[in-house]
C-alpha cells in the first residue's frame, strides 16, 4: 500500500461511523430551528438578525464569490445583492445535522434560491454546509458556511 493510500484510509476511518443525529433529537431540532431563524431573517432583508447569527470571525466559502472573512462585508453584500431579489427555501427532508464533539453542529441539506425578478425562473436546489458554534447554553452563532451552486 503506498503512503498515499495508507493516509487517505487513515483520514476516512473517523467518518465511517459518522451518521447524523436522529430528527427528533434535541440537537436536531435546535438546528432546524436555527436555519429557519436565519433564513426568515435572509427572505425578510432583516440584517440585524443575520448579523447577530453570524459568529466574528465567520468564514464564508463561496463557490462563485470566494472566501470571505469580514462579517460586515457579508452583510453588505446580502443587503446589495439579496434584499428584495432573492428567496430562499430548503428542500427539508434533505437537512441533516451532525453533532461535533465540544464545539457545535454541522448542518448540510439542499436549498433552493427564487430570484423574484424573474419569477418564471427555475430554482435548482444546492448544496449546503453550515457549521454551527455553540457559544453557551443558549446562543449558538455561525462560524462556517460553504455555499455550493
Amino acid at each position: 500500500m503506498t503512503t498515499a493510500k495508507l493516509i487517505g484510509l487513515l483520514l476516512f476511518i473517523p467518518f465511517i461511523g459518522m451518521a447524523q443525529v436522529a430528527k427528533d433529537s434535541e440537537l436536531f431540532k435546535t438546528i432546524a430551528a436555527l436555519d429557519k431563524q436565519y433564513f426568515d431573517a435572509y427572505n425578510t432583508c432583516d440584517l440585524k438578525t443575520q448579523a447577530n447569527l453570524y459568529a466574528d470571525d465567520i468564514k464564508f466559502y463561496h463557490d462563485n464569490g470566494g472566501l470571505s472573512t469580514v462579517k460586515q462585508d457579508i452583510i453588505n453584500s446580502i443587503e446589495r445583492n439579496i434584499c428584495n431579489k432573492v428567496t430562499r427555501t430548503l428542500v427539508t427532508e434533505s437537512l441533516e445535522v451532525h453533532a461535533i464533539k465540544d464545539f457545535g453542529a454541522v448542518a448540510m441539506g439542499l436549498h433552493s434560491f427564487y430570484n423574484n425578478q424573474e419569477p418564471n425562473a427555475n430554482a435548482t436546489p444546492t448544496k449546503f454546509i453550515m457549521i454551527w458554534r455553540q457559544v453557551n447554553d443558549t446562543k449558538w452563532e455561525i462560524a462556517e458556511v460553504i455555499s455550493l451552486h
